[in-house]
């Protein structure tokens, strides 16, 4: 058994200083946890896709202002190599009162400590009451079900 006082403390990673600029609203924090030549895929989305800090700064500005309670919590992290796997869940209130809910994976190519690049796979959580039935019906057929 290791005393943990004695333990080194492991290095912080990208996805702990990205939670934290997060949760501090501090968009110059999470705006430095990107490489300036950060690119950032979305394979379900592929438009949605972009190049550069700026965009990040851009994309961080809205969201802590129109969700401004906005909380992050990281549920899973799995480091191999240059990529942090993280699992993500984003929650707060939007300025017109609506609830927003934001869960996903994120996987993040990291050198000197900024993101270089990420496959970017998170969503609004969609609580729309239908069953896995119908829903792969839907993503199949892409109509409901007649009586559903």
């Amino acid at each position: 058994m290791t005393n943990a006082a004695s333990t080194p403390e492991r290095p912080k990673t990208l996805v702990s200083r990205l939670l934290a600029a997060t949760n501090g609203h501090d968009l110059d924090a999470v705006v430095d946890c990107f490489a300036d030549h950060y690119h950032n895929e979305t394979p379900a989305h592929p438009s949605r896709g972009f190049t550069g800090r700026a965009q990040v700064r851009r994309n961080w500005e809205q969201i802590f202002a129109f969700i401004p309670d906005l909380v992050a919590t990281v549920v899973r992290v799995a480091i191999e190599g240059d990529t942090e796997w993280s699992e993500w869940e984003m929650r707060g209130t939007r300025r017109d009162g609506t609830a927003h809910l934001l869960r996903g994976v994120i996987l993040f190519s990291v050198r000197d400590g900024r993101a270089e690049s990420a496959r970017f796979y998170m969503e609004p959580v969609d609580d729309d009451g239908i069953d896995v039935n119908e829903a792969v019906h839907r993503a199949v057929v892409r109509a409901p079900r007649s009586g559903s």
